[in-house]
């Protein structure tokens, strides 16, 4: 299984997305919770990746701490196969979510541009209201 990068887990974090960024980051919290990890001594321990979530969660633009959380996934899923199917899952939903990843190279040429031009990535919701032509 591929590290979940650590900008997606940063983009789950703030909620990037809207409400698909909090559904998404609290699907994540809610696997990370389910199945703790069985001690030496018999008993039940916290999770492998809560605390580094819950740090996450304190700091969500964080990449350190982002990084921390994917390096402590990706130990999880190595030891424990249901964990890795979940996470491999709930990684591919959450590849929708817009996280800045990605070049983006922006090229106008050729006459004499009359209207807006927006260069850049990842835009919505854009409105320019430009009157009709006539």
């Amino acid at each position: 299984m591929d590290p979940i990068s650590a900008s997606l887990l940063v983009a789950a974090a703030t909620g990037a997305g809207g409400e698909m960024g909090r559904q998404l980051w609290e699907a994540l919290r809610g696997l990370v919770r389910r199945n703790p990890v069985e001690q030496a001594t018999g008993s039940l321990g916290p999770a492998t990746g809560e605390v580094e979530l819950a740090s996450l969660s304190e700091a969500p633009h964080d990449v350190d701490r982002a990084r921390a959380l994917s390096d402590a996934l990706s130990r999880r899923a190595e030891q424990d196969p249901l964990f890795r199917a979940n996470l491999t899952q709930w990684q591919q939903e959450a590849q929708l979510l817009r996280t800045g990843d990605g070049d983006t190279t922006n090229t106008i040429s050729g006459g004499n541009q009359n209207a807006p031009v927006v260069q850049g990535r990842d835009f919505s919701g854009i409105n320019f209201n430009v009157p009709g032509q006539g």
